[in-house]
């Protein structure tokens, strides 16, 4: 499955647009490393736990968007978006959004 934050696939023409699709990833960060982030914080360093479980919520957003984008018969997801949230008590959120295309090459 092709997942681009463009409009178009280069090489490709979209035939039919099929709808939109989302993947969502709600994700717990523990107590101890909110602590070692609030330390990296005030210290000025990067949270290398935090930055894990973004890429982590990312990954998964990503890939249930593209799997709800299979069940439609689609080829591709263009116009991808993501974006990120943190909830209360620690719980961070990644939506993925895009339109599912289908995809012919070109000659």
């Amino acid at each position: 499955m092709i997942s681009t934050t463009t409009h178009s696939v280069e090489g490709h023409e979209i035939t039919d647009y099929v709808g939109i699709v989302n993947g969502e990833a709600i994700m717990g960060a523990n107590v101890v490393r909110d602590f070692l982030a609030g330390i990296s914080d005030v210290i000025g360093g990067r949270s290398a736990a935090y930055e894990d479980k973004l890429a982590e919520g990312r990954q998964i957003a990503v890939r249930e968007m593209e799997d709800r984008a299979a069940q439609l018969g689609a080829d591709a997801v263009v116009g991808v978006m993501l974006d990120f949230e943190t909830l209360r008590d620690g719980m961070l959120m990644c939506v993925a959004t895009g339109t599912a295309v289908k995809l012919r090459r070109r000659s």
